[in-house]
C-alpha cells in the first residue's frame, strides 16, 4: 500500500509559477513509474507528466518546456514544476504511482486544485 499526498496548488496569475509536491508513505525508488494528470471542468483526465524510477521523464505536448517533473528519493517526494502558467492549465491535479513488478498496482492521491487567473 503506498499513501500519496499532494500539495502546492492554489490560485496563480497567467505566466506565474507554481511547484506542485506530492509525498509518498514509502521511498519512491521502489515505485517504477510516478506520474501527474489533471482534470480540467468537463475534461477527461489525462497525463501531463511521468518519471520512471531509473530518471526517464515525458511530458505531454501542452505543457512540454514549461513544466518539470522530478524526484528526491531522499524525501521520497516528486515534484511538478509549472511555469508560464495559462488559465488552459487551471485543473485538479493527482499524484499517481503504478508498481509493475510481481503485478500491476495502481495508487492515486487526493488531488490539489490550481487556478490560473488574473
Amino acid at each position: 500500500q503506498v499513501l500519496l499526498v499532494e500539495s502546492g496548488g492554489g490560485l496563480v496569475q497567467p505566466g506565474g509559477s507554481l511547484r506542485l509536491s506530492c509525498a509518498a508513505s514509502r521511498n519512491i525508488f521502489s515505485i517504477h513509474y510516478m506520474a501527474w494528470y489533471r482534470q480540467a471542468p468537463g475534461k477527461e483526465r489525462e497525463l501531463v507528466a511521468s518519471i520512471t524510477n531509473g530518471g526517464t521523464s515525458n511530458y505531454a505536448d501542452s505543457v512540454k518546456g514549461r513544466f518539470t517533473i522530478s524526484r528526491d528519493n531522499a524525501k521520497n517526494t516528486v515534484y511538478l514544476q509549472m511555469d508560464s502558467l495559462s488559465p488552459e492549465d487551471t485543473a485538479v491535479y493527482y499524484c499517481n504511482a503504478k508498481i509493475v513488478v510481481p503485478d500491476f498496482r495502481e495508487y492515486w492521491g487526493q488531488g490539489t486544485q490550481v487556478t490560473v487567473s488574473s
